[in-house]
């Protein structure tokens, strides 16, 4: 009896049992982050060291990927002090403690050498085969990287728990803190205290139940407490700078390329003739832009300082290819010698990428373009040429959704300038399609389709052509294609005009469909709009929370010539459909042609009243409506009717 209750004092107490979980927060969720506590300490000017307390407690299998494992980078200018972690079950029981021989490590470059970096990554796995259990990791992180601090939001994903989190800044009062709070509660964040010559910074989350994103919400990055973090003045291997300003910022970026513009005399011969060849400004920007596409290639270098420090101009005229940096460099380069002054400018890239916070100088971005203004060469002031210099296919002056809609910081002898990319609004968003439809009897048809994609509406597709074998260009349509029962017989991607204002891909799609029209007796019931339906919005449960983040601006037009069987004759002629809301217009007729077949056309202009900023929820209603209204059109169906001989 004396050993049990020994056994029983000596026995840990257990950690984050699961019924300890307020059942509110248990609601709706996978996982519920337990306690997300991090500390930063600012050494110096030169280096921080950031360590973490993490606890998740996994509910089911859909949160084991996410919250069961842990993935750390570092590289030569952060490097791991300690990864320390446990498994727990359900009773809070300890299962498990991470051993240091179970901590993978691995490089994250590729093997045909187009991604060179000093990045590796160590990843403890601490999965269990079924839930609930709860995983502890703690880590430390040593940066001698100081242009970029740790941001804090512990909860930032969709059906997952927070059951309480803090954060703690401690800085010399020499370098002050800088940071940006979004949406916290009220008394999360202190008041700073002052200790000798420290700083100390705190700030406490509580609990917080799961999240459900709902249609068309902004990303939930945008939607969940978060405190982003930035020093005022910061030193990278020797070269300090200063994060006052989107200006400082600027001056320390251009100032680490300063020099590294020089081309061999050869190269910069050939572009000072084109002064002679080109005398036109845009169409020498073109003809450079072409070599510089026709004479490198891509490859992503990330090594200490190199992820911002461009390598020379004339090691990628030798060599044949750099990173977006180096080749933006070399671009910029190239257009001064051929008496075309440009200027590099850093962008955060990405399709579903949110803007830069504007209001908040830091290192937001994660990549370089050139940007040309032509005002100086006595164009329009407004004429400016933005180039993608990474890419061998991209369309001149084109930046398409990766870096359009957004802002840039131009790097300019005087610093850094906040500055926007191009807008691209519904023309140069369209698609124009063209299907010609020939029905048979028992309800099949064979299709040809035509669909020219302009813009932003080519962006993948030009991606799928240039990138793409053709197995992979037909899995990609077919995935993409509104019908239950089809076969591909043909396809053929192909560029439009690289002269055009847009670049744009054709696609000529050949089909064979069954049970396309529905047999009813004499008749067949089909719907015209094969290929071009909009889909509609749930209603609205409950009072909306999050804003209303409208899809691009973009325009959409259709033709469908029906080609009849044998016999049969159209029924009725459904009536023109128009609707014309702050949201869009819509227009949709049906008419037949005088020999015989029929002819639907459809067109719809998506619009954003408020342009790339999101609506206010209440505003949710009036736009489910319209997409209600959009939908039920689309669905517009024909009555074919046989008649006997």
């Amino acid at each position: 009896m004396l050993l049990t209750i020994l056994a029983v004092l000596a026995a840990p107490a257990p950690k984050y049992p699961v019924a300890t979980i307020a059942p509110a927060l248990r609601e709706n969720a996978h996982a519920v982050v337990r306690a997300y506590d991090e500390v930063v300490t600012v050494k110096s000017a030169s280096q921080l060291v950031n360590t973490v307390h993490k606890v998740v407690t996994v509910l089911d299998g859909a949160g084991s990927d996410s919250y069961g494992q842990l993935v750390i980078e570092y590289s030569a200018l952060n490097r791991i002090g300690y990864l320390r972690g446990a498994v727990y079950d359900a009773n809070g029981l300890l299962l498990h403690q991470l051993r240091a021989a179970e901590v993978h490590d691995q490089g994250v470059g590729s093997a045909d050498g187009s991604f060179m970096t000093d990045v590796r990554v160590r990843y403890a796995d601490l999965r269990q085969p079924s839930g609930p259990y709860t995983v502890e990791f703690d880590y430390e992180i040593v940066s001698d990287n100081t242009l970029f601090y740790p941001s804090w939001q512990p909860q930032h994903a969709e059906n997952v728990a927070l059951e309480g989190a803090t954060l703690q800044v401690t800085t010399p009062t020499s370098l002050p803190l800088r940071y940006h709070e979004q949406l916290l509660p009220p008394g999360a964040a202190s008041a700073p205290v002052v200790a000798g010559a420290q700083t100390t910074y705190r700030w406490q989350l509580p609990a917080h139940p799961a999240v459900d994103e709902e249609p068309l919400a902004p990303p939930l990055s945008t939607l969940l407490p978060a405190v982003r973090l930035a020093p005022a003045a910061f030193e990278v291997q020797g070269y300090k700078g200063s994060l006052a300003s989107w200006q400082s910022l600027g001056q320390w970026v251009y100032q680490l390329g300063q020099g590294r513009d020089q081309l061999p005399p050869a190269v910069a011969a050939k572009m000072a003739q084109l002064l002679v060849e080109a005398p036109n400004p845009r169409d020498r920007a073109r003809k450079v832009y072409e070599y510089v596409q026709s004479t490198t290639r891509y490859i992503s270098v990330q090594l200490g300082l190199g992820g911002w420090q461009t390598a020379p101009a004339s090691s990628v005229a030798s060599g044949g290819y750099g990173d977006c940096k180096a080749l933006s460099n070399y671009t910029c380069a190239l257009l001064k010698a051929a008496g075309l002054p440009a200027y590099v400018a850093l962008v955060k890239a990405g399709r579903d990428q949110a803007d830069v916070r504007q209001e908040f100088p830091s290192s937001q971005f994660n990549h370089v373009i050139l940007c040309m203004p032509l005002a100086a060469h006595g164009t329009a002031p407004a004429d400016t040429v933005w180039l993608e210099c990474t890419s061998q296919t991209d369309a001149f002056g084109y930046m398409g959704s990766f870096t359009g809609n957004r802002h840039a910081l131009l790097l300019t002898p005087e610093g850094g300038r906040l500055v926007a990319t191009p807008r691209y609004a519904a023309q140069a968003n369209r698609q124009q399609r063209r299907t010609d439809l020939w029905l048979t009897a028992d309800g099949g048809a064979k299709a040809t389709v035509r669909t020219k994609r302009v813009g932003l509406a080519q962006d993948t597709y030009a991606q799928l052509l240039h990138e793409g074998d053709p197995e992979q260009q037909k899995r990609y349509v077919s995935n993409r294609l509104p019908l239950s029962h089809f076969t591909i017989t043909s396809l053929r991607l192909a560029a439009g005009p690289a002269t055009d204002a847009l670049p744009s891909v054709n696609e000529t799609l050949g089909l064979e469909l069954s049970g396309l029209a529905t047999p009813a007796g004499q008749r067949l019931l089909l719907e015209p709009n094969l290929l071009g339906r909009l889909a509609a919005l749930p209603a609205q449960v409950g009072a909306r929370e999050t804003p209303l983040a409208l899809p691009p601006a973009a325009l959409y037009q259709d033709t469908v010539r029906l080609h009849l069987p044998t016999g049969f004759k159209i029924d009725n002629l459904p009536a023109p459909t128009e609707l014309s809301t702050a949201y869009g217009t819509y227009r949709s007729t049906c008419a037949t042609l005088p020999d015989g077949t029929l002819q639907y056309v459809r067109q719809l202009e998506l619009r954003r009243p408020n342009g790339s900023t999101p609506l206010p929820a209440a505003k949710y209603p009036e736009y489910q409506d319209f997409r209600r209204k959009v939908n039920q059109a689309d669905h517009t169906q024909l009555v074919l009717v046989k008649h006997e001989a």
